[in-house]
């Protein structure tokens, strides 16, 4: 199972290729924000985030609500922070 997981914007790592640091549960990843439709992220922004990619903007309570869905799911949910722990874009 494939999920987009929400996640707080920490800090730009490079405007000029829209990517971003972005922290999951502890996790700190660099995610890469071209698929915004010219709506930047800054710090303490949230996304929701899938493959490396951040797909849309969400408010801070949406993401939470949807962490904490995301959390009763057990596995699945486990499952997609494994895979976010392994992926990497430099």
């Amino acid at each position: 199972m494939c999920l987009a997981i929400p996640g707080r914007v920490v800090a730009l790592v490079d405007e000029d290729n829209r990517l971003a640091s972005v922290e999951v549960a502890g996790v700190r990843r660099t995610v890469n924000g071209g698929l915004l439709d010219g709506d930047g992220v800054g710090p303490d922004d949230w996304v929701l985030i899938h493959v490396g990619f951040a797909l849309s903007k969400v408010d801070e309570d949406e993401a939470l609500a949807t962490l904490r869905l995301l959390q009763e799911m057990g596995d699945a949910y486990e499952q997609e922070l494994e895979d976010l722990k392994a992926s990497v874009i430099e």
